[in-house]
């Protein structure tokens, strides 16, 4: 009689790759679906070019992560900090002239069955793996049609991928365009960014050390972000000089870390020290949230603004520019103010807020009578079955 062989489901092997895990969208996406992955499903290595960042601590320990570069990222150019820099972009450089060096000194494997690079700026590095039979995916989360560095030859390599995870109708289009065979258009897969709505509204609830300087009759304006001129902050400054002047009294919170300098520089010219507040990064940056009057995405562009899912979640009126995955997060304009893309725009929205309380009021009553456009379970399952299917 002949022995019965169990059949063992083989996990899949995954390399995820992304630059850090600092405190972006991106970035906490990645985190979120990893936390919500079962483990005795997939066997997945997370390799990162900068071992730093708010969310290397959530993580889930049955993950290991490798890295190429210990300590934190350098934003400016002081004398001390340049030869850091050059030795870090010298030796990512010739990992990428010689990724078998990558694979054999530093990962020490030669067998995922799927390498994903969760920032569109490691296509280059994932196309020259020396894996060839891996099934390779870029996951976008920013709206390239609307960076001048992404040209259409450009983003046509995109293609050379297995798969391109886009996050919003508007990307997705954007590459449907570019398409130039039916094979290309079945690379392109939209999915939903997993959001955990109770770990936000548990986190708002939280005491932090920080005062709000509020007087009565005044309105916060909250907007959280990356310090970058994609997030537009200094345009929402001018804006925030010009309203101040017509005699509306709010104050403007902005909470992220980054490039100080030029906003500090506008902040002290507009003679607005005591109205806007850089409030830096925060680990935890719900309570803000929590407790402002309104948010604010003032940016230039985004990929799929998650930020806006946080405000929904915490019920907080929102005026939001007319970027990519802002329609569909907002509901054409039902959840929140959907303004144009212009300092003109900011203006119209935040005065609108401001002198007619019933607007931003309605919003809150249409997200507590609808449910909100994600849930995280569902996310997850839609991801795993897009690794799945590969």
């Amino acid at each position: 009689m002949g022995k019965i062989v169990k059949q063992v489901n083989k996990k899949k092997k995954i390399l995820i790759r992304i630059g850090s895990l600092r405190h972006g969208g991106a970035e906490k996406v990645l985190v979120t679906f990893l936390k919500n992955l079962p483990k005795d499903k997939y066997d997945i290595d997370l390799l990162l070019n900068l071992k730093s960042g708010k969310y290397l601590k959530d993580v889930p320990s049955w993950i290991p992560i490798y890295h190429l570069h210990k300590g934190e990222m350098i934003i400016t150019n002081k004398p001390w900090e340049i030869p850091i820099k050059a030795y870090r972009r010298s030796y990512e450089e010739i990992l990428k002239l010689f990724p078998k060096l990558l694979y054999k000194f530093i990962l020490k494997k030669q067998d995922y069955d799927i390498e994903l690079i969760a920032n569109h700026r490691l296509l280059e590095e994932v196309l020259k793996s020396p894996i060839k039979s891996s099934k390779k995916v870029v996951w976008v989360h920013n709206d390239l049609f609307s960076i001048s560095d992404y040209t259409p030859k450009r983003l046509k390599n995109f293609f050379k991928a297995n798969e391109i995870w886009v996050i919003s109708d508007k990307i997705k289009s954007g590459f449907e365009k570019l398409a130039s065979t039916k094979e290309d258009l079945d690379k392109i897969n939209k999915i939903y960014n997993p959001i955990d709505a109770e770990e936000i509204i548990n986190k708002s609830k939280e005491q932090i050390n920080y005062n709000f300087k509020k007087e009565e009759g005044e309105k916060i304006f909250v907007a959280v972000g990356t310090v970058t001129p994609q997030k537009g902050f200094d345009r929402l400054i001018k804006v925030h000089k010009k309203i101040l002047n017509e005699g509306f009294k709010h104050k403007i919170y902005i909470v992220g870390d980054g490039y100080f300098k030029d906003l500090l520089s506008l902040i002290k010219s507009l003679k607005v020290e005591e109205t806007v507040t850089l409030v830096g990064y925060q680990e935890n940056p719900y309570p803000f949230f929590k407790n402002s009057d309104y948010f604010i995405l003032s940016s230039r562009y985004e990929g799929y603004p998650t930020v806006l899912f946080e405000a929904l979640t915490l019920k907080k009126p929102i005026i939001a520019t007319d970027v990519s995955g802002v329609n569909e997060i907002l509901e054409n304009g039902k959840l929140g103010k959907i303004v144009e893309n212009s300092e003109e725009g900011i203006y119209k929205g935040m005065k609108e807020f401001l002198t007619n309380s019933n607007i931003p009021s309605k919003y809150v009553e249409e997200m507590n009578n609808n449910d909100l456009p994600f849930m995280l379970k569902n996310a997850v399952n839609h991801l795993s079955n897009s690794l799945d299917n590969l």
